[in-house]
């Protein structure tokens, strides 16, 4: 017996979803409101195709999520911004192998 496929292709594509059931669950915003603006997003990319859940699905999903934080008064873009610039920061000053963490990398 094979063990089964992954859910997701990345680590990160897991994070971000489960990011983004939890701020829905915690009452930021209904799902409805969510699948329209992603559908919305989907359809600029010109993703109408049946997509895998790959990188271009999930790059439109965070694409997506930071937008409507930003709506919601969750987190502006430039706090977006620093904290993406904070984990790559993190990725690229960590030894292969090491877990990537963000330390004092950022501001309260």
């Amino acid at each position: 017996m094979s063990a089964p496929e992954p859910a997701f292709e990345a680590p990160w594509h897991a994070q971000l979803f489960a990011l983004t059931v939890y701020l829905n669950e915690a009452g930021h915003f209904a799902w409805p409101d969510w699948a329209e603006r992603f559908s919305a997003t989907l359809k600029r990319h010109g993703m109408s195709k049946d997509l895998n859940g790959g990188d271009d699905y999930f790059t439109a999903w965070l694409e997506t999520l930071e937008g409507f934080l930003a709506e919601v008064d969750m987190a502006t873009p430039s706090a977006v911004e620093e904290m993406r610039s904070a984990w790559e920061q993190a990725y690229l000053s960590t030894e292969h192998g090491k877990p990537v963490t963000l330390g004092g990398a950022i501001k309260a």
